[in-house]
């Protein structure tokens, strides 16, 4: 078995919850003896150690000789993935119906048509009523087959009733690729492009996405095609900063799974993923109410579905609920509260229990670090800012990878590590210069961070003062202003300006936001 399939195995295994072990345990053991299984006992072996090691495997198991042991751990990882099949069909809708499916493709091998057919029946009604078109053509396409068989059956108005159900679907399906497709070309594009930087890439952005945009009435889509269309439409204008427009996407898909609350339990991801966007672009926008209210939403789904049933599902709940909690912090000022969050956070990184990718892993210390800045902690901050700084050739997020570096050089300011300060400038400026575009923002603290370690302390107050007429002159420009989202430098400079603490400035500017809130001068 090659190393990759080896390590497939081991992490599988350590995916696998308590009672999924013991559902294995009694699955292989129904038929005989479990002590007589050699994968069984094999995967006894690798669920007790860590580490995967042949030669302990082959010393402390002498019935599997080496020969066999590939073998062995391909069977193991197969009778695993029935066993948890077996354990999931109850409480997953699409599985069932694929049992279905596999009931009546039994039948049908037997030449009992009729009673092959009826499960066919039942499953289709299923399969249309979750939107699982898919699969409903798939039935469609096995009932013609029987039908064409089935001399003993009258097939008067039957021919026509299963061919004009097959173009229906077939028509729903096309439209919802042909939007799936463009969503997925969008996120593409973002990861390629990222947000537009200047009018230049503005225009590249508008006239991809309206060169690739179907020409289909949003009314006439089904369910699935509406989703994907306000996917689509949330990265076009997510890319081009038009949050509002954003908004009203990101809330037009959560609506529709709160039109039709029976697909959000059969499609949990789906509208996870929809909860999650909306409250990215509420926290763009700054809208604390609606922020607040959504995020109590997604707290109380906990409660209305069991998360624990699905390690998918678990893994993306709390990799949301965590994220956008700590943007409340950040909306709200309270940096030291949300620091009490941090080891839990970290417990779940470090447990990798969720198998949470790199990207969002390095997302998760960017903004520790940020909670521990606006906080006061300093070295803890830079302790996860070198986390990212760190990484070895990371291809992905050059503008996090950007603050981050920043960010790092003001906490050391911050230090009084003036000499690191200079020291580490030169590196930065090489990772800088890299980039095919700098933002005018991150040129101008750069520029100022640089001149730093030769300043005079009787010079510093009216360096912070023209540096922040600097940056509040580009925090309106549209290509700019996403660059305050990662740091807010605005409200440091006017900590050190005030001689306050920055969280002190920040939850200033928060009540205030609040009180104009509540005079309705602002939408909430």
């Amino acid at each position: 078995m090659p190393k990759q399939k080896t390590d497939d195995l081991i992490q599988l295994i350590k995916s696998l919850t308590r009672a999924e072990k013991r559902h294995f345990r009694l699955f292989v053991g129904r038929n005989q003896a479990s002590d007589d299984i050699l994968f069984l006992q094999l995967f006894d072996m690798l669920d007790k150690y860590k580490e995967y090691d042949e030669d302990m495997i082959l010393r402390k198991l002498p019935a599997i000789k080496k020969t066999q042991l590939s073998n062995l751990k391909a069977h193991l990882y197969k009778q695993l993935l029935t066993s948890l099949r077996l354990l999931n069909r109850n409480h997953v809708e699409d599985l069932q119906i694929r049992e279905l499916i596999d009931h009546s493709k039994v039948l049908y091998d037997k030449g009992l048509y009729r009673q092959s057919l009826d499960i066919l029946d039942k499953a289709k009604a299923r399969a249309i009523k979750g939107k699982f078109y898919a699969i409903a053509l798939e039935i469609i396409e096995f009932e013609k087959y029987i039908e064409a068989q089935y001399i003993t059956r009258s097939i008067e108005g039957r021919a026509e009733e299963l061919t004009t159900a097959a173009l229906e679907i077939n028509k729903i399906l096309m439209d919802t690729n042909r939007f799936s497709n463009l969503a997925l070309q969008m996120y593409g594009l973002y990861i390629k492009v990222g947000f537009a930087r200047d009018e230049k890439d503005h225009d590249y952005v508008k006239n991809f996405f309206r060169n690739k945009l179907p020409d289909i009435d949003y009314k006439k889509i089904d369910f699935f095609g509406k989703i994907y269309y306000c996917q689509a439409h949330i990265w076009y204008y997510h890319m081009i900063q038009d949050f509002p427009m954003s908004y009203r996407y990101a809330q037009r898909w959560v609506d529709l799974f709160h039109e039709e609350p029976e697909l959000k339990l059969l499609n949990v991801p789906m509208y996870l993923k929809g909860m999650h966007n909306l409250l990215n672009v509420l926290f763009n926008l700054l809208y604390y109410k609606k922020f607040e209210k959504t995020l109590n939403e997604l707290k109380e789904f906990a409660n209305e579905y069991d998360i624990t049933q699905n390690k998918n599902i678990e893994g993306l709940y709390y990799l949301f609920l965590y994220n956008h909690t700590i943007k409340k912090y950040f909306i709200e000022g309270a940096f030291s509260e949300g620091v009490k969050l941090i080891s839990k956070v970290v417990e779940l990184i470090d447990e990798d229990e969720y198998n949470w990718d790199n990207h969002r892993i390095m997302l998760f210390y960017y903004r520790i670090a940020c909670l521990y800045f606006g906080s006061g902690d300093n070295e803890n901050a830079i302790e996860y800012l070198n986390m990212i700084i760190n990484q070895k050739n990371p291809d992905y997020r050059e503008d996090i990878q950007s603050f981050a570096r920043i960010l790092n050089l003001i906490a050391h300011y911050e230090l009084g590590n003036a000499q690191l300060v200079e020291y580490q400038v030169k590196s930065v400026y090489r990772f800088l210069s890299k980039m095919e575009q700098l933002q005018s923002v991150l040129q101008e603290i750069f520029r100022f961070v640089r001149r730093v370690p030769r300043m005079r302390e009787s010079e510093m107050k009216h360096e912070f003062i023209t540096l922040k007429e600097k940056l509040l002159k580009l925090q309106n420009d549209p290509y700019e202003k996403r660059a305050f989202f990662y740091l807010d430098i605005i409200s440091w400079l006017e900590s050190k300006i005030e001689n306050r603490p920055i969280q002190d400035i920040a939850r200033e500017k928060f009540l205030k936001r609040q009180g104009l809130l509540e005079k309705g001068r602002l939408g909430d």
